[in-house]
């Protein structure tokens, strides 16, 4: 018996030794590691690492024109590459995929010289086809499918063709003013038209473009990986091996995985956990550049609020340097108008409705509410950049409205019914915000207050004929200081109509390890990673 269970102790640590070496590998596998991160010591010599990004939710698809949710442009911005891209911490329009493009003088003609010697993931050739491809998936899905094609472009593109292998040219029905900033948009990422007649509706699972990261795996509601695209056309680039993208739905339990080591860097950081990031000589804190807006809506279509007197009002009943200081710890500035200072047209000369509840009680008085009356006010069930906790503004918010004899009472629903019953004009007011896709004025008072959107993200149901007028002229015009003028015409129409009470302008804060170089959020909040280095 004894010498049995000796050679059993042999076997038993023999087996032992080898999965502790396999444990110590210098694989990059995601599969044998299951908190995604290695031991600094067993990279090898010149490795760029993995970095692990700590997020708040799982993306929902990673085919990028086929969705409209920052979680998954997070991931898609760095598989697949537009035909123009944004400045690194800016809108501004620079090469992509397109190094040269010409509009004709009447903005209807636009041609793309494209980039040569480009291949997507899978091996096969980037060109003119393969965005004519594209662009005709796009126009051929319906509405639902591709939102931001038909936002963006609709019936505007009459025609997309390939003239040579690396021209294209795009005939528009139309004048689109912004339409090299819609294009540098991250759901008009060019994918490979192999992989998705390969896998068909399978492709939000199994996405293939040109970037500087492959995709690896996703294990749903926990990670979703991607490597180094070895052949990608940038040299040099990208810097990492890999990057992890692990879904920790609480911001505390971010911060805690980011400090314990389990994550390298996270967003959603709590603005109150500032202070306690930047006294961590291990961490640093990210400030993302202001592109947001956050704002209760007042549907326009109901009840009491139907009247712009009572909206006028509640706009005075509300306390946004309160709220600054307790939600957002002074890291946000108050919003005046729909969108921030920083996009062109912002109107500096309209002043905010100051913080006078007397005045609101003497507009409510004059519209025929004197005592008053009920109403609901919905809570944004998530945390959001601009939001950081719906259900705390949403109370401070209720005791502004007491406090001039207007009852609110608090609703909320799960994210997804919440936005689809507000979206149906269920709602009587309720909390939201927009981040800007592009930095252009139309991307703010047109996607969110023209008639046009109605049905789409104008959910205050918000109808003013010359606002419609002034907004579709400047979204044709091809003269920049025009469209500013006319965007600023606008601006003082829907002060004074009142269909929000505009918030907060906030900047976002993320946080990392102090080894993480070369990181730059982007305005948008899809950022681009290949440039990070981990020291």
């Amino acid at each position: 018996m004894k010498k049995r269970n000796g050679w059993l102790l042999l076997i038993v640590g023999f087996i032992l030794s080898l999965v502790l070496v396999g444990c110590n590998s210098s694989s990059t596998g995601g599969e044998s590691e299951p908190e995604g991160k290695k031991d600094p010591g067993t990279e090898e010599k010149g490795s760029g690492g993995t970095l692990v990004f700590g997020r708040g939710g799982d993306s929902t698809s990673l085919d990028p024109a086929a969705t409209t949710e920052g979680e998954a442009f997070k991931v898609t911005k760095n598989l697949f590459e537009t035909l123009v891209n944004f400045g690194e911490q800016d809108t501004e329009i620079e090469a992509g995929l397109a190094t040269e493009w010409e509009p004709s003088e009447d903005g209807l003609t636009h041609t793309l010289k494209l980039r040569e010697g480009v291949k997507f993931h899978d091996g096969t050739d980037f060109n003119a086809e393969a965005v004519v491809f594209n662009l005709e998936r796009w126009k051929a899905g319906n509405k639902e499918q591709f939102y931001y094609y038909n936002s963006q472009f609709g019936d505007k593109i009459d025609s997309v063709k390939a003239v040579d292998d690396y021209t294209v040219e795009f005939k528009l029905n139309t004048p689109i003013a912004p339409f090299y900033k819609n294009l540098a948009m991250s759901p008009f990422g060019i994918a490979s038209p192999a992989a998705i007649e390969k896998f068909g509706d399978k492709f939000m699972e199994n996405p293939v473009g040109t970037g500087p990261f492959v995709f690896k795996e996703w294990k749903r509601n926990d990670r979703i990986t991607i490597e180094k695209y070895a052949d990608y056309w940038q040299e040099g680039l990208p810097k990492l091996d890999s990057v992890i993208f692990r879904s920790i739905p609480e911001n505390s339990a971010r911060l805690n995985a980011l400090a314990s080591g389990e994550v390298d860097l996270i967003d959603g950081v709590n603005f109150s956990d500032v202070p306690q990031i930047e006294g961590n000589a291990d961490l640093q804190v990210f400030e993302r550049p202001t592109l947001n807006v956050a704002y209760l809506g007042l549907t326009n279509t109901r009840g009491p609020i139907e009247e712009k007197l009572v909206r006028q009002a509640l706009n005075y009943a509300v306390d946004k340097k309160s709220l600054i200081d307790a939600f957002y710890a002074g890291a946000a500035d108050p919003a005046i108008n729909p969108m921030p200072p920083v996009v062109a047209g912002y109107n500096e000369e309209i002043e905010d409705y100051p913080y006078d509840p007397e005045k609101a009680k003497e507009l409510l008085k004059e519209a025929g509410y004197e005592d008053g009356f009920e109403m609901e006010l919905w809570a944004m069930p998530v945390p959001r950049p601009y939001m950081p906790d719906g259900q705390k503004v949403a109370e401070a918010i209720q005791s502004n409205f007491e406090a001039i004899g207007v009852k609110a009472k608090i609703v909320t629903y799960e994210w997804g019914t919440y936005l689809e019953k507000a979206n149906n004009g269920e709602a009587d007011s309720f909390l939201l915000g927009w981040t800007g896709d592009n930095g252009d004025a139309d991307n703010f008072l047109y996607v969110l207050l023209d008639e046009d959107s109605i049905g789409s993200n104008n959910y205050t149901y918000y109808k003013n004929s010359k606002v419609h007028e002034l907004l579709t002229k400047a979204q044709a015009s091809p003269n920049q200081e025009e469209r500013e003028k006319l965007y600023k015409e606008a601006q003082v129409i829907i002060k004074d109509d009142a269909p929000w009470i505009p918030l907060v302008h906030s900047r976002p804060i993320l946080a990392g390890s102090a080894g993480i170089e070369n990181f730059k959020p982007h305005p948008t909040g899809s950022d681009l990673l290949s440039n990070i280095e981990l020291k």
